[in-house]
């Protein structure tokens, strides 16, 4: 017997010595705060709790050393020092996604206790052991020292009241109850009576499989049902643009990559589910998997309808071949980016459940709920009325959640057994399944006239999309859309390949193209500066897009921020000595002559409830604050009445929570159904509405895609803004990363600035750090610690600089900036390591980076 106290309850525990104490603390007792971020790989601080007085990872801690403990989990901490802590992260904007955010408030809880006033080297010593993927951590070292000044003033800091309206650091919605553990995520989710189901992952990137024995897995005690493809009712493959993505691959079938699904079990509890799994036996008939995007084009078939160079993105503007001639300054380079893996701290789950009419239920982590609806309708043979997706705010997206990963399974197994099935990847297989971020091989030449002004530019890009379509071709599209970067060049010669490999699916991910080919862009330009002798900063004011210039795809941009965003980091620029800089611009919106649209609804329940439903996903980046916000700023109605509900049963079809387009759209939405009810108010209280229910919505339908032959094109309906300045210390090493980012209207200066922090962040790593290598088809790590992702102690300083040009289109001016932060981040560091060095890179990430040719000083 294991005798402990816990939550100052004691504790008889007679089961598993080797069990962990996270798997006891959440399966057994369903005390959620600590997370499950790494599948106990003790790599991500998600699960920390307090064991002995000491901040311990409850992952990699076994039940058999837990006897004569005393444990604390967030759930049981005292009130008034989880009320400090929590109300100082959501004051200083610490909580985004919120999944890691209990971790981070316990490790906290317990270095306050030990040392009340913390320097800013102690707190990022302490929480070493933390990935966050949100907010860049400066806001949790903020939230930290400002809790440890409350706690030794003895001090009860309130949870900062406003008014709710725009240009207002309106505290996230939901961000307490998400701090502290109470916000429920999906894998906190439980059900009477639920089962719980694993998936059997090909063991080879290409093959085709002959047979799937499951005999005996089906022995197991506690199997419910194993279901392979022969059970799926309506249709096998699905996909966001082209359905070819299998759910499960089936007798006959091939594999055509190491994430692709030959089978489901579905058993009494998670345990009994794996070991099912890993009895089920696979004859394959192993094939030469395709790797190399190069050879691939030219290669046969991976899907026989259609070539592996499925996509191609081309335009043309002037006569480039003649500019590259008769240019004074000419740079050309090949430039190759890295796989990346999202990272996100919530690994993928669902839980679905038959809803007793027909129907079937399903609470998704998902980017697109309606994307969700349809794709499960079509898997089911189901009309979408008699499918309903409930959004559960995730841990993380930034790209990673838009296909479906297991939403898809989960619908199916329990639409099969008539349970509910909770399915939960561990981190090994999250890694293996859902797509990355596309590597890109770009061949780049950049040319400039003796007085400085660019004249052309000529790109050839390849990107590998991996196994299945996914949006990569959209991406490779955005690659092309975003080549000339946010400069102006009259001769244009663009062409973008999207080609399948055995590789895992590259897709959506913060930034979608335009960042691997501002890499490119921006080292050319340094490299003309050198060659021309000319100021960088200058050169890039010179040659920065205004009013009325069009960008490479020809279109005309109004409210555009860059030579402002350059002001703002001006001074910073001549006074370094070792400094990159780079420009940036990303769209807004899907756009390329696809449709964007949102609609919303108000309800007024009571004179003190209002509920506002949407179809944008919350994920951390504040949705449902630029909600509510714009509510409060049309009717003047206090923010603490409103909830926000996204839930398909509402029938507001909305697309992907993509393109940093969710601001523009659920604003003007909103901003739309507001009116009749700012009408309804100066004749009525609001309680005198109740029972009323105001709609809005938005719809862009006037969009191109690039190189269509139309006069004036509007390839996207808005696009943001930046400038970048990277600072190296005297060893070579980026000091801090200056970011200026023109927001438009900056509808909240607090989570504006944790969007952008977070997103140098993953710049930084994106830079330096991360990469996801494969080797013939199969991952060479599947380890989250050897992501690469920076932490606390590794993450330079960032200063975000707001800059505000008027938008066009977006709500008071607004513009989208949730991944504009990372864009330029690579090259501006690009070009400070060779102002530094005087080697040009060409490869990321920098760190590995083993081509090099070394050029005169910048």
């Amino acid at each position: 017997m294991i005798s402990f106290i816990l939550n100052d309850q004691k504790i008889e525990y007679s089961g598993n010595p080797e069990r962990t104490l996270l798997n006891y603390l959440r399966q057994e007792l369903h005390l959620t705060a600590a997370k499950d971020g790494c599948s106990s790989q003790a790599a991500c601080g998600a699960c920390t709790v307090e064991i002995n007085g000491e901040a311990k990872l409850a992952c990699a801690t076994k039940m058999a050393k837990l006897h004569n403990s005393r444990i604390y989990t967030p759930e049981g901490f005292p009130e008034y020092v989880l009320k400090v802590i929590a109300t100082e992260f959501v004051n200083k904007g610490a909580v985004q996604c919120g999944f890691c955010t209990p971790g981070f408030i316990s490790r906290a809880k317990v270095l306050l206790q030990n040392k009340p006033n913390p320097d800013l080297d102690e707190i990022r010593t302490a929480l070493k052991p933390h990935l966050c993927r949100c907010t860049g951590y400066k806001k949790i070292e903020e939230a930290i020292i400002s809790a440890g000044q409350m706690l030794a003033a003895n001090a009860t800091p309130e949870i900062r009241k406003t008014t709710g309206k725009i240009g207002i650091d309106q505290p996230k919605y939901q961000a307490y109850e998400t701090a502290i553990g109470k916000r429920l995520f999906v894998d906190d989710l439980f059900e009477e009576g639920m089962l719980h189901a694993a998936l059997k992952f090909s063991d080879h990137p290409s093959a085709r499989v002959k047979k799937i024995d499951v005999s005996k897995a089906e022995q197991i005690e506690g199997v419910v049902r194993i279901i392979t493809a022969k059970d799926i009712p309506g249709a096998h493959k699905v996909g966001l643009i082209i359905a070819d993505w299998p759910v499960l691959v089936g007798e006959g079938e091939h594999v055509h990559y190491i994430g692709d699904v030959l089978a489901g079990v579905v058993a009494t509890d998670r345990n009994i589910a794996r070991q099912a799994i890993a009895l089920i036996e696979v004859d394959y008939e192993v094939l030469q998997p395709v790797t190399d995007v190069f050879k691939a084009i030219t290669a046969d078939r991976i899907h026989p309808e259609r070539p592996n160079h499925f996509e191609t993105t081309r335009f043309t503007s002037g006569e480039v071949d003649k500019a590259i001639e008769s240019a004074a300054f000419v740079s050309s380079g090949t430039y190759q980016t890295q796989r990346i893996e999202h990272g996100f701290l919530e690994k993928e789950a669902a839980l679905a459940k038959p809803d007793g009419n027909g129907g079937i239920i399903i609470y998704s982590q998902s980017q697109g709920v309606y994307e969700d609806r349809r794709q499960i309708a079509l898997l089911l043979d189901l009309p979408e009325e008699k499918v309903r997706v409930i959004l559960v705010p995730n841990g993380g997206g930034f790209g990673g959640k838009e296909d479906l990963s297991v939403q898809g399974q989960t619908a199916l197994f329990a639409w099969l057994t008539g349970k509910p099935v909770k399915l939960t990847l561990k981190r090994e297989e999250s890694i293996r399944l859902h797509p990355k971020r596309h590597p890109v091989f770009m061949d780049i030449t950049l040319a400039a006239d003796s007085k400085g002004k660019l004249v052309a530019l000529k790109l050839r890009a390849v990107g590998d999309t991996g196994a299945y379509a996914s949006v990569g071709a959209k991406v490779m599209e955005r690659v092309a859309g975003h080549a000339s970067g946010g400069y102006f060049v009259p001769n244009v010669d663009i062409e973008a390949k999207t080609v399948y490999t055995n590789n895992i699916p590259s897709g959506a991910m913060r930034g979608f193209g335009a960042n691997q080919v501002a890499f490119a862009l921006e080292s050319c330009v340094d490299d003309i500066c050198r060659q021309g002798s000319f100021d960088r900063w200058q050169f890039r004011y010179d040659n920065a897009l205004t009013d009325g210039l069009t960008t490479s795809t020809g279109q005309k941009l109004y409210g555009v921020g860059i030579r402002q965003c350059l002001e703002a980091i001006k001074d910073d620029f001549y006074k370094t000595k070792y400094a990159g800089l780079a420009c940036a611009i990303k769209n807004s919106g899907v756009g390329n002559g696809m449709i964007d649209e949102s609609k919303v609804t108000i309800e007024v329940i009571s004179g003190q409830k209002i509920i506002i439903k949407h179809g944008w996903t919350e994920m951390g980046q504040g949705v449902h604050n630029m909600a509510i916000q714009t509510l409060c700023e049309e009717t003047g109605l206090k923010p603490d009445i409103m909830e926000v509900e996204v839930d398909t049963e509402a029938q507001i079809k909305t697309g992907m929570t993509t393109s940093s387009r969710a601001t523009a759209l659920v604003g003007l939405a909103m901003i739309e159904a507001a009116k009749q009810l700012k009408a309804d108010l100066l004749t009525n209280s609001l309680a005198d509405l109740g029972g009323k229910v105001y709609k809005g919505q938005f719809i862009c339908d006037w969009t191109n895609k690039p190189g269509d032959n139309v006069e004036n094109p509007v390839i996207h309906y808005s696009y943001g803004y930046a400038a970048q300045l990277c600072v190296l210390d005297e060893n070579g090493n980026v000091e801090k990363i200056i970011a200026a980012h023109d927001g438009g209207k900056i509808m909240n200066p607090m989570l504006f600035e944790g969007q952008i922090e977070g997103a140098v962040h993953m710049g930084l790593g994106y830079a330096l750090t991360e990469d996801l290598p494969m080797e013939g088809g199969f991952l060479v790590h599947d380890k989250m610690r050897k992501l690469g992702i920076l932490r606390a102690h590794e993450t330079p300083e960032i200063e975000v600089r707001g800059v505000e040009v008027r938008d066009p289109v977006g709500p008071y001016g607004a513009k989208g900036i949730g991944e504009i932060g990372l864009i330029p981040t690579a090259a501006a560091i690009s070009n400070a390591l060779t102002s530094f060095d005087g080697v040009r890179r060409w490869c990321l990430p920098l760190e590995k980076e083993v081509s090099v040719y070394k050029v005169e000083s910048l």
